[in-house]
């Protein structure tokens, strides 16, 4: 695939870029940074309005821990294609990070509105609900999540743990037996 791709960056800009732009992302799955931010600076010079090539630039200085430049790439990804779920989802993981906790939920919840069923994204709603100490809201967003994923361990102990410190301990015991 890499070769293949690698042919196409001689080719006009537009495909330029989408090959740069796969290119990054393939190489950021292979947690191989410099070469994926290469890819998506490349990408990025020969398309500067690609959303894909922005949110790749992105998540390469997100995973070197800058977190606010990475919001500003992810931000200018959504000028250009406002419905860039990646870019909005890694929008909120950025400020979340940055602890912007309220900017994070919104976003979270932006995306919510386009993808209702997606797991992820309603587990990082719930989560933002209990850094914030809202065990109420983070109980009934995880209720939700058990309806996508039924069976997930991870997201009944923390049901069981939410209802415990709550002080509903039949529920809590439930939670913790499934």
């Amino acid at each position: 695939a890499l070769e293949t791709l690698k042919m196409f960056e001689k080719k006009d800009s537009r495909v330029k870029s989408a090959a740069a732009t796969n290119l990054s992302f393939l190489y950021y799955l292979g947690n191989e940074l410099a070469q994926a931010t290469n890819y998506a600076d490349l990408a990025i010079n020969s398309d500067r309005y690609n959303p894909a090539a922005l949110t790749n630039k992105g998540n390469t200085v997100f995973a070197n821990g800058d977190y606010e430049k990475a919001a500003e790439f992810y931000r200018e990804a959504l000028r250009n294609d406002s419905l860039c779920t990646e870019a909005l989802y890694n929008l909120g993981l950025a400020y979340k990070k940055l602890n912007r906790i309220d900017e994070a939920l919104d976003w979270f919840l932006k995306l919510h509105a386009i993808l209702p069923n997606s797991a992820q994204v309603v587990y990082q709603i719930a989560s933002i609900y209990e850094i914030m100490e809202d065990p109420s809201q983070a109980i009934e967003w995880l209720l939700q999540l058990i309806s996508v994923v039924p069976t997930d361990p991870h997201v009944l102990s923390k049901l069981g743990k939410l209802y415990d410190k709550e002080g509903d301990k039949s529920q809590a015991f439930h939670y913790y037996c499934e």
